[in-house]
C-alpha cells in the first residue's frame, strides 16, 4: 500500500527530496510518532528506497563505506 504517488511516477528531483525529508525526519518518528506512524515512516522510506536502487543499479560505492573502507579508518 503505497502512502502517496507511486514512487516509479515521481521525478527524479521528487524522488530525492521525498528521501531527504524522510531520512531528516526519521528519529523524530521513532522517538514521537505513533506505532501507525513509524511503521507508515518505514513503509515509505522502503519503497522510496528500492525505487531509487532500481533506477540507480550502477550507482557511485564510496569505498569508504564499505567493511574494508571501515577497517582501515
Amino acid at each position: 500500500m503505497t502512502m502517496g504517488i507511486d514512487p516509479a511516477e515521481l521525478t527524479e528531483d521528487d524522488m530525492l527530496r521525498e528521501l531527504r525529508h524522510l531520512h531528516a525526519t526519521r528519529t523524530d518518528t521513532l522517538l514521537h510518532g505513533s506505532g501507525d506512524a513509524l511503521a507508515n515512516h518505514t513503509m515509505r522510506t522502503e519503497e522510496l528506497e528500492q525505487e531509487y536502487l532500481r533506477r540507480h543499479p550502477e550507482r557511485d560505492i564510496d569505498p569508504g563505506r564499505l567493511r574494508d573502507g571501515a577497517r582501515r579508518r
